[in-house]
């Protein structure tokens, strides 16, 4: 593995980046290493541990994006449990417009929420209360979902410490 995680100069998380920049950015003196792999580099003149995790030396200010509303992003919203009967399933989830499309129910935060393929066949073309399937919780727009991307499986365990803000609860990250 090839990739560095990158934090701001508060030390957290930033981004994902490949080695070749990481080692750009610790030789041009705007980062520093806070964790090192095994493994090193060797050249005719010189030798380096592999970076792991580095910092940067100056804090970057990241305006606060909003949350794209996309399938992906309702599903993480409700942590992939199903509104209706909260079964758990990342395979199993769809999305579900709590008032149906064809009732004039807008694609929105607020009107889109994850439900198991059984409960939103049941619901059919009804709302929640025709249907006599109250939701768990009433669906909002988020403030923000982590979004660094790290390959699944291949979390390297010294980043754990610093991915911390990522394993925040769906009732977290709502009312943040």
């Amino acid at each position: 593995m090839t990739e560095v995680l990158v934090l701001n100069f508060t030390y957290e998380a930033m981004n994902v980046t490949s080695f070749q920049r990481a080692v750009r950015l610790l030789f041009a003196g705007k980062a520093e290493i806070v964790h090192n792999r095994d493994k090193t580099i060797h050249s005719t003149s010189f030798e380096m541990r592999l970076p792991s995790i580095i910092r940067m030396l100056y804090y970057i200010r990241r305006p606060m994006q909003k949350v794209a509303l996309t399938k992906k992003n309702v599903l993480i919203r409700d942590d992939y449990e199903c509104q209706y009967c909260h079964i758990r399933g990342e395979k199993l989830m769809t999305v579900d417009h709590v008032l149906p499309k064809s009732r004039g129910g807008p694609s929105t935060w607020e009107n889109l929420v994850c439900a198991c393929m059984r409960c939103n066949n049941r619901k059919n073309n009804r709302t929640p209360e025709d249907a006599n399937m109250p939701l768990k919780r009433k669906p909002r727009q988020p403030k923000y979902i982590p979004w660094i991307q790290v390959k699944r499986n291949t979390l390297p365990g010294e980043w754990h410490k610093f991915l911390f803000l990522y394993n925040v609860s769906i009732d977290e990250r709502v009312e943040s």
